[in-house]
């Protein structure tokens, strides 16, 4: 270990709990009772591609999902060979590679699906793809337009032995809004995306569209498959206390304080000087800040669990640092400070920090980093 890797050690780390991540699998897996392709796109949300993927599975996930075939070909060079989906594919992907690796890959358009066959012409392989249709997000996917053409060229691939479609699937909007009437306008036009789709021979094809906030609250949309994301590691995805649903944050982060000074009633602290202590106070300085992913806007607003009490950050978050005051309670330089975890120990939530910043904690799992080293602990999918 290098000198600066022991000083980033002793600084700040984000310890990811891996038996939390699978039994938050298991408990979606049970809710469900039918197949489970655990989303593990973005680093695993933050917590680690590889060891997160080695969890769920542990968990009982029957696939995973990625965004780009580069995420799909670090997993498979791990040695992970469950069936896995990269869908966020654009013009000159590797597919050939992809296949290669036996990666399913989602198509959007025809131009798509074309480059798809390109690929497995040239690699001698039948390519296994999931059409996306767009019913209402407006983001990836074929429109409603579009889609008939998408379905009729996929269907003479999968009869000439080029392809094989696999899914049919497409993304909500406004789950996390479970009574909200864009869920029930497009579930119908999901279904009738599938109806046509089942009409011109691709029959063997799985539907799925539920997300983490259907899986929880949208039974309707489980469909063949659901594909859950956030609330693998532990996180609600309608904004709540996950452990209504039987789950648990599986990150912590925190860091140690690096200095501790005693001040007078009235000092400026941090840029902008836009915190003032009202009485002599203890200031701490705790060495994370936005180089690290933590929010600029926590300023001011966001808590931590520091000397045995939730405190605010006090100040505006600097590039590598912020303060805290923690008033006559005993602190010293490297004392643990957790800015978010599971909440089980009197530490906020990342759903707290989310409210306090105004953003969401998809946001900030996924954004830190940094200068943080990141710890797994337990031993779910661990060898």
């Amino acid at each position: 270990m290098t000198q600066l890797q022991q000083g980033l050690d002793s600084r700040a780390e984000v310890v990811v709990d891996l038996d939390a991540i699978a039994a938050n699998t298991a408990v979606l897996r049970e809710r469900v009772g039918r197949p489970l392709m655990a989303v593990v796109k973005a680093d695993g949300y933050g917590h680690g591609l590889v060891p997160a993927a080695r969890a769920v599975l542990a968990g009982g996930a029957d696939a995973l999902g990625v965004a780009v075939i580069e995420e799909a070909l670090a997993l498979r060079a791990a040695g992970i060979g469950a069936p896995l989906l990269a869908w966020l594919n654009g013009p000159s992907e590797d597919y050939a590679a992809a296949l290669a690796a036996d990666v399913e890959v989602s198509v959007n358009a025809e131009w798509a699906l074309a480059e798809v066959v390109d690929a497995a012409r040239a690699t001698g392989t039948t390519a296994r793809v999931h059409l996306f249709a767009d019913t209402g997000l407006s983001r990836e996917g074929a429109t409603p337009e579009a889609w008939p053409g998408l379905v009729a060229a996929a269907a003479r691939a999968q009869a000439d032995g080029e392809v094989s479609v696999t899914g049919l699937w497409s993304h909500l909007a406004y789950a996390d809004a479970p009574t909200h009437p864009a869920i029930g306008a497009q579930v119908r036009v999901f279904e009738e995306a599938v109806a046509l789709a089942r009409a011109a021979g691709l029959t063997e094809a799985r539907r799925h569209l539920a997300n983490s906030a259907a899986t929880i609250a949208l039974p309707e949309t489980w469909y063949d498959m659901v594909r859950p994301g956030v609330a693998l590691y532990g996180l609600d995805p309608l904004g709540g206390d996950p452990a209504q649903y039987g789950l648990r944050p599986a990150m912590t982060v925190q860091a140690r304080v690096l200095l501790t000074k005693r001040v007078p009633a009235g000092v400026g602290v941090s840029y902008g000087l836009t915190y003032s202590p009202d009485k002599e106070t203890t200031l701490a300085l705790v060495p994370v800040g936005y180089g690290d992913g933590i929010p600029r806007a926590a300023g001011n607003r966001a808590p931590v669990l520091a000397a045995g009490a939730q405190r605010t950050i006090a100040g505006r978050v600097c590039m590598d640092q912020f303060v805290l005051d923690v008033g006559d309670d005993p602190i010293a330089p490297g004392d643990t400070v957790v800015l978010w975890g599971s909440g089980e120990h009197g530490e906020p939530t990342a759903q707290q920090w989310a409210d306090a910043a105004d953003t969401i904690h998809y946001e900030l799992v996924t954004r830190v980093g940094g200068r943080f080293r990141r710890r797994h602990v337990g031993s779910a999918g661990v060898a």
